[in-house]
């Protein structure tokens, strides 16, 4: 118990501290070559997972990468492939923080994960329908961990959308690939 205590005072102290270090609703450009869109994201409620998407997106690691998983009516992911499926990923996993009353509805962003709820690491998605299923089950019988939304798409949600209607097949191990990838040219943060 005494663990599990210091382990909750040390992930608040941690919150707290990225929270200080990234303004309350930081905007971020992001460059395709489908075209612009831009994100608000939400410090406040997941200050852990803004904080290292932000790190993320100074360090440019995004540039170049490919939207990879691409679902119409449902989401689309990126933030971990090359153009040519070569799996990039930071050294750095996150704290699961879908218990946030954030739901994955149309136009959020959302940290992917694996059945770990605690893997989350660079890949995200936009949801482009509401995705209630994403989100955590409270229940104390049958509940689960969500995926953590952090943000909004503020303009461009039609770049999103045409983005989500590309032709898709399998490429490799990846069942729904756009057949021309949809490359990230860049992601800044933008007033």
């Amino acid at each position: 118990m005494r663990k599990l205590v210091t382990a909750l005072l040390l992930l608040a102290a941690a919150a707290a501290g990225a929270e200080d270090r990234v303004r309350a609703h930081p905007h971020v450009e992001v460059v395709t070559t489908e075209g612009t869109f831009k994100l608000e994201l939400e410090t406040k409620e997941a200050p852990l997972t803004v904080a290292h998407f932000l790190e993320l997106v100074d360090a440019e690691f995004f540039d170049g990468l490919i939207f990879h998983r691409v679902i119409a009516d449902f989401m689309i992911q990126g933030g971990g492939y090359t153009p040519g499926f070569e799996l990039r990923e930071d050294e750095t996993t996150i704290p699961n923080e879908s218990g946030n009353a954030m739901s994955n509805t149309r136009t959020t962003i959302a940290m992917a994960r694996t059945n770990d709820p605690h893997s989350a690491n660079s890949q995200f998605f936009i949801n482009v329908a509401d995705n209630a299923r994403l989100d955590p089950q409270k229940d104390p019988v049958n509940g689960r961990w969500g995926y953590t939304v952090f943000g909004y798409v503020i303009e461009g949600m039609d770049v999103v959308d045409r983005i989500a209607a590309v032709e898709v097949g399998p490429q490799g191990e990846h069942q729904h690939a756009p057949l021309v990838p949809v490359v990230i040219k860049t992601m800044r943060q933008v007033d």
